[in-house]
C-alpha cells in the first residue's frame, strides 16, 4: 500500500520532530550531568527566579519563527514546581503558541497581495511557499505537529489569503504537539 505524499510528508517531519526532541532531551540530561550537577545553584537560581522573564522570552519566541524550541520551555516547567504546575505551564505554553500562530496568521492577512511583503515572502519565506502551494491547508497540520516553524508557516498562510476559520480549525493540532511532546518529557524526567 502507498501513502499519499502528505502523508509522507506528516511521517517525514513527524520523525524529524521526534528526533530533534530526542537531541533536545539528550543535551539536557548531559548538560545536566556535567554542568547542573556540580554547580546547580548557580544556574538554577538565575533561571528559576525570573519566571517572567522565561515567560516573556516564550513569548517572543513564539512569535518570531519560534527562534527556542518550546521543549526547552517544557524541560523548564517541569524542573520548576510541581506536577500540577507543570500541567498549567503546559497548557499555558501551548495556548501562547496558538495565539502567536493566529496573530503571524493575522499579520499574513493584513499583508496579503501587497507588493512589498510579496518580495519579503520571496526572499525569507522561500523554503516554505512551495510546501503552501503542493500540500495547502495541511502544512498547517504539519507545522502544528512537527518542528517546521509554526510562526513562519501560520505568516504565510495568511499572506496566501486562506480563510480564519478554516486556519483556526486545522491549527488546534498545535494543542495535541505539546500534550504528546509534554507527556514524553514527564515521562524522561520521571525515570
Amino acid at each position: 500500500m502507498k501513502l499519499s505524499p502528505r502523508i509522507q510528508f506528516l511521517i517525514k517531519n513527524g520523525l524529524k520532530g521526534f528526533v530533534w526532541l530526542l537531541v533536545i532531551l539528550a543535551a539536557y540530561f548531559i548538560f545536566k550531568e556535567l554542568v547542573l550537577s556540580y554547580t546547580p545553584d548557580a544556574w538554577i537560581d538565575k533561571i528559576y527566579a525570573k519566571p517572567m522573564m522565561v515567560y516573556l522570552a516564550y513569548c517572543f519566541s513564539e512569535f518570531f519563527f519560534g527562534l527556542i524550541p518550546p521543549e526547552l520551555f517544557m524541560i523548564w516547567a517541569i524542573n520548576k514546581d510541581t506536577i500540577a504546575h507543570y500541567f498549567m505551564n503546559l497548557t499555558f505554553f501551548a495556548v501562547v503558541s496558538y495565539i502567536m500562530g493566529y496573530a503571524t496568521f493575522l499579520i499574513g492577512q493584513f499583508f496579503y497581495k501587497r507588493a512589498g511583503f510579496k518580495r519579503f515572502r520571496n526572499t525569507l519565506l522561500k523554503e516554505q511557499w512551495p510546501l503552501l502551494k503542493k500540500y495547502g491547508l495541511f502544512l498547517i497540520i504539519v507545522a502544528a505537529l512537527t518542528p517546521i516553524p509554526w510562526s513562519a508557516v501560520s505568516l504565510l498562510v495568511g499572506s496566501a489569503g486562506y480563510p480564519s476559520k478554516r486556519y483556526l480549525k486545522y491549527a488546534l493540532f498545535r494543542f495535541l504537539r505539546f500534550a504528546i511532546y509534554g507527556y514524553i518529557i514527564f515521562q524522561t524526567h520521571n525515570i
